[in-house]
C-alpha cells in the first residue's frame, strides 16, 4: 500500500554517469531565503512533520508579521512563509530558534524526515516510529568529533530524504534516499535509494500489501522493476543502469535490502546516509539524491553491511540469496513478483494519505485528520489547528506528506466538535472530497517562470467538476492531479497522475504513468482554463 509523494524531480543520468554539478542545491531553508517574485520564502524543516502547539502559534505570528500571512504545506511535511520582506532573515531565525524549531543552524536544510503520520496513534503498524525520527535528528545534528561518524552529515543535500515507516506502507514509496520499515517481529528493514534506482531495494515478499488505511516531495520510480527476460530488463533498455536484481560491483547486489533489529534502525539509517557521502566522493561528482548515483558507484548491500558490523550494527542483506531462502527458485523468477509489486504501490498513490476526518484509536483516543485544499492556508486556520490540539488533544500537530494536518488525543466528542469547527473554516474533513488528490505549484504571481495562475485556475476546476460534469464527491480510485504553471512541474506527484501543465494559451492534460511513459486522454488534450473542469474530470475517472 505504498503511496508516491511529488518531489522536484531530479533528471536520472545517461547510461552509468553520476551528473557531475558545478554547484551546491539551492534548496531553501530557515536560514537560506529563496527571492521569489512575491518576496522571501523560508522553508522550515519538521522532521516527521511533528511539532507542539506552541510552535505552531510561533509560526502563526511569523507568517503574519514577516510574511504574506499565510503557511504553505510541503509534501515533504514541512512549512514555508513566503512574501517575507527583505532583511526578516535574522528576525526570523531568531523567533525559530526560540521555539526550537531551529535546533542547529548548520543541520538546517538536512532534517529531511517523512514519517508515518499516523503512527502509534491507530493500532496499525508495527511500531511508533515518531521515535526514530526524534533519534535520527539527534544525529543528523551532530556537532561532535568528526571520530562519531556522523558530523559529516551536515554536507548532505537539501534535497536527501528520509523516510521512516511502520509498516502500513503510506510513507516507503516517497521515493526517499534512505527507508527505514518496520517489522513485526521488532525488526527494521533499510533500502538504500528508491524502487528502480542506484542502491537498495526490497524484494516483493517483504513490501506492505496493497490494502491498508487510507501524495506528494522523491518520486517512486517503478521503471527498473522490470520483469527479465533473455537477461535484460523489459522495458528498460537504458545501458548501464543499475536494476532490482542486478549485482553490485563484486557480486554483491545493488538493490537488496538490509534486515536489523528496529532498536538499531536510526543510527544505521544515518551510517547508510554518511556511506552515499563516501560515495559521492569516490565518484568525484556532486549527487545529490542516492539514485543519481551511477551503478559502479552504488553502496552495494555487502558494503553497507561490513560498514554497519564495524558500528556494532549486526545487519542481514535480503539479496538473491535470501529471496531463494524465502521460496523463490531463482532471481529471474523473483522479477514478475518484484514488478507486480512495485506497480501495485505505484498505482496507489493516493491511498497513502491519512483519511481525513475522524480515526478511532486505542483506548478510546481519537484522531482528527484535515486536508489543506492545495496545501494553503491563512494563519488564522493554522491558528485554529494549534488552538484545537492544546485544547482538546495531545497539544501535538502532524503535518503530512499530503499536505494534510494530524491532531491526536481527542475523545470522540471532541473529535467531532473539532471537526465542524475545522470543516467551517475551510478545511477538508469528508472522505469524498473532490479537494483530495489535486496539488499545484505556486503560479503566477509568485513564479516568474509560470505562464498561468494556476491555484485560481484549479480552485476553479474543483469547483466546476465538483458542481456539474462529474460524480457526486470524489470516488477512491480517482487519480491525483497536478497543475503546474511551466514545464519544471515543481512539486509533482509520482506514480500515476493527471499532469495538467500550462502553455501561455491553456492548458495542456495528460495521464502519466508510473514508469514515465504517458496515456493521453484520447492523446493530450489541449483545453482552455474554461475546459479543465471536465477534462480533469475526465482523466481523473471521476466522471
Amino acid at each position: 500500500m505504498l503511496a508516491a509523494m511529488s518531489l522536484p524531480p531530479t533528471t536520472a543520468p545517461p547510461g552509468d554517469e553520476t551528473p557531475v554539478r558545478g554547484r551546491a542545491d539551492a534548496c531553501p531553508g530557515a536560514l537560506r531565503l529563496h527571492p521569489a517574485d512575491d518576496g522571501a520564502l523560508a522553508r522550515v524543516r519538521l522532521p516527521a512533520g511533528l511539532l507542539t502547539a506552541c510552535q505552531a502559534l510561533v509560526l502563526a505570528l511569523a507568517a503574519e508579521e514577516l510574511g504574506d500571512g499565510r503557511l504553505d504545506l510541503t509534501s515533504r511535511g514541512n512549512l514555508q512563509l513566503r512574501g517575507l520582506a527583505p532583511g526578516c532573515g535574522a528576525g526570523l531565525a531568531a523567533r525559530l530558534r526560540t521555539a526550537g524549531l531551529l535546533p542547529s543552524d548548520r543541520h538546517d536544510r538536512v532534517r529531511n524526515i517523512v514519517a508515518s503520520p499516523l503512527s502509534g496513534l491507530d493500532g496499525a503498524g508495527h511500531t511508533d516510529v515518531s521515535a526514530w525520527a526524534r533519534e535520527l535528528d539527534a544525529l543528523l545534528c551532530d556537532d561532535g568529533p568528526a571520530s562519531s561518524g556522523f558530523a559529516e552529515l551536515a554536507s548532505l543535500s537539501g534535497r536527501f530524504l528520509f523516510a521512516l515507516d511502520d509498516g502500513r506502507g503510506d510513507v516507503a514509496a516517497l521515493g526517499a534516499d534512505v527507508t527505514l520499515i518496520a517489522e513485526p517481529d521488532g525488526g527494521a528493514l533499510l533500502r538504500l535509494g528508491s524502487v528502480g534506482g542506484h542502491g537498495l531495494g526490497y524484494p516483493a515478499s517483504t513490501a506492505p500489501d496493497a490494502g491498508g488505511s487510507s501524495e506528494a516531495t522523491g518520486r517512486p520510480d517503478a521503471s527498473g522493476v522490470a520483469a527479465r527476460r533473455n537477461g535484460r530488463a523489459v522495458g528498460d533498455d537504458t545501458p548501464g543502469r543499475a536494476r532490482p536484481l542486478d549485482p553490485g560491483p563484486g557480486g554483491d547486489s545493488a538493490v537488496a535490502g538490509l534486515r536489523m533489529r528496529a532498536a538499531d534502525a536510526p543510527r544505521a539509517a544515518a551510517l547508510a546516509a554518511v556511506a552515499f557521502l563516501d560515495a559521492v566522493r569516490a565518484s568525484g561528482t556532486r549527487a545529490w539524491r542516492v539514485r543519481e548515483l551511477s551503478a559502479r558507484h552504488a553502496v552495494t548491500d555487502g558494503r553497507l553491511a561490513g560498514r554497519l558490523a564495524e558500528a556494532g550494527i549486526q545487519a542481514t542483506p535480503l539479496g538473491p540469496e535470501s529471496l531463494r531462502a524465502e521460496g523463490q527458485t531463482s532471481p529471474v523468477d523473483a522479477a514478475p513478483a518484484r514488478e507486480e509489486a512495485a506497480q501495485a504501490l505505484v498505482d496507489h498513490a493516493v491511498s497513502g494519505a491519512p483519511a481525513v476526518g475522524l480515526v478511532a484509536g486505542p483506548g478510546g483516543r481519537c484522531v482528527v485528520s484535515v486536508a489543506v485544499p492545495l496545501g494553503r492556508l491563512a494563519a488564522a486556520r493554522w491558528r485554529l489547528l494549534a488552538e484545537l490540539a492544546a485544547r482538546g488533544g495531545s497539544g501535538e500537530l502532524r503535518v503530512t506528506p499530503w499536505r494534510g494536518v494530524v491532531l491526536p488525543g481527542f475523545s470522540q466528542d471532541g473529535a467531532r466538535a473539532a471537526l465542524r469547527e475545522l470543516a467551517d473554516a475551510g478545511l477538508v474533513t469528508a472522505p469524498h472530497s473532490p479537494w483530495l488528490g489535486v496539488g499545484a505549484c505556486t503560479g503566477r504571481p509568485g513564479c516568474a517562470k509560470s505562464l498561468a495562475d494556476v491555484r485560481a485556475d484549479a480552485a476553479r476546476a474543483v469547483a466546476g467538476e465538483a458542481s456539474g460534469g462529474g460524480r457526486p464527491g470524489r470516488p477512491p480510485t480517482a487519480l491525483p492531479v497536478y497543475f503546474s504553471g511551466c514545464e519544471r512541474r515543481c512539486g509533482h506527484p509520482g506514480g500515476r497522475w493527471v499532469d495538467v501543465l500550462a502553455t501561455g494559451d491553456g492548458y495542456q492534460v495528460t495521464v502519466r504513468g508510473a514508469t514515465g511513459s504517458e496515456r493521453g486522454v484520447d492523446g493530450t488534450v489541449n483545453v482552455t482554463a474554461e475546459q479543465l473542469a471536465g477534462a480533469v474530470a475526465a482523466a481523473r475517472g471521476t466522471t
